[in-house]
């Protein structure tokens, strides 16, 4: 099979874990027998270098003529003072929204043998896994904005705003993961608050009729807060608008141990766009200690979501299991004084695997 990806290796530490889960892919396609594209564009920071945009044309263009789309991160202090629209992160918003990816899937699971690496008492973290399911092209960082001045004060406005359409596409997908789940989904809204949540509410709800074998149940986005930290392993599917998703899905990276071990995948559109939630991590980047394992197990995801390979995304998904369990780690999963894997270190112990694997299936 023919693998044609676009890769987007951003900027800070987005290049090291990006070549590491490129790695990763190159190692499996040799072992699956598939053939391997690779095209890399400019994005965010590293656009602004290259073009001064954070998003060139030829980047989206070569990302919507590509199979999938494989993000590393975008951002840094030295892009702060440029206008809103030559941001980095707004190239980031710009490419999601010309992909049309309006899901977004991320996974926070308490991996065997990393309880001890939550903040929280490792026996309310064993067994969490949630899928955090955030809708990714409305609510505030799509509204309307302004910014005014009067008598040399300034006053900015961000709106919140979604459509019946917006909320039901998102919501019919993630009852439909939840039934490839354990059947349990929680919307997150401030329906007590903003009409936006009493409409969400309102047309989840309606939904929800469709899909009668799923457990539907609502939470308000501070109550959902305080139990993901105080019983994380009741949630299963957490279906949220875009910010409150951006902010409950960090808050599990570290419930489960690390930002650096979670991947996303953002789908709907034409083309799937996958990448490590973390940050660009401008002050680690270059010293080759960023955990890798997020970006490769957004490449993962990218398989399963667009080319339906499931046997070929299970065995990078095992091999970072069985890596983590037998106690190689990354700096930011290591104990004080503990020796750790450099990020390329990471990536070739997964690679290694994966061919291991197939030297011994054939």
């Amino acid at each position: 099979m023919q693998l044609a990806i676009t890769t987007l290796p951003g900027d800070g530490i987005g290049p090291e874990v990006t070549a590491e889960a490129i790695r990763v892919l190159q190692a499996v396609a040799e072992a699956f027998h598939h053939k391997l594209e690779i095209e890399e564009k400019p994005v965010g920071g590293a656009g602004l270098v290259a073009s001064r945009d954070p998003l060139p044309p030829d980047t989206v263009k070569s990302c919507l003529s590509a199979g999938a789309v494989l993000l590393g991160s975008v951002g840094g202090p030295a892009f702060d003072s440029y206008p809103a629209k030559l941001r980095p992160e707004a190239g980031l918003l710009r490419l999601r929204k010309e992909l049309g990816v309006f899901a977004n899937l991320r996974p926070a699971i308490c991996l065997e043998g990393l309880e001890n690496f939550s903040p929280l008492r490792a026996n309310v973290v064993a067994g969490t896994d949630v899928l955090i399911v955030r809708e990714l092209l409305g609510g505030l960082y799509f509204g309307e904005r302004s910014t005014a001045g009067e008598s040399g004060r300034r006053r900015a406005v961000d709106t919140m705003a979604y459509s019946e359409r917006e909320i039901e596409r998102i919501a019919r997908m993630a009852f439909q993961l939840a039934r490839n789940r354990r059947g349990k989904l929680t919307s997150v809204d401030k329906a007590n608050v903003l009409d936006c949540s009493r409409l969400w509410r309102e047309v989840v709800n309606r939904v929800g009729t469709e899909f009668p074998d799923i457990e539907l149940s609502h939470m308000y986005v501070d109550s959902a807060a305080m139990a993901l930290v105080s019983r994380p392993r009741e949630f299963d599917v957490i279906l949220t608008e875009n910010m409150f998703g951006d902010i409950l899905s960090d808050q599990a990276g570290a419930v489960v141990g690390s930002l650096g071990l979670l991947p996303s995948a953002s789908l709907g559109g034409a083309v799937g766009l996958y990448e490590p939630i973390h940050g660009s991590a401008p002050d680690i980047a270059g010293l080759g200690v960023a955990n890798p394992l997020g970006a490769i197990l957004s490449a993962a995801m990218l398989l399963r979501h667009s080319f339906e390979l499931e046997t070929e995304a299970r065995a990078i998904e095992s091999a970072v299991r069985e890596a983590l369990a037998e106690g190689q780690r990354t700096r930011d999963l290591a104990r004080e004084g503990q020796s750790f894997l450099s990020t390329r270190e990471m990536g070739e112990r997964i690679a290694g695997r994966l061919a291991r694997k197939e030297s011994a299936a054939s």
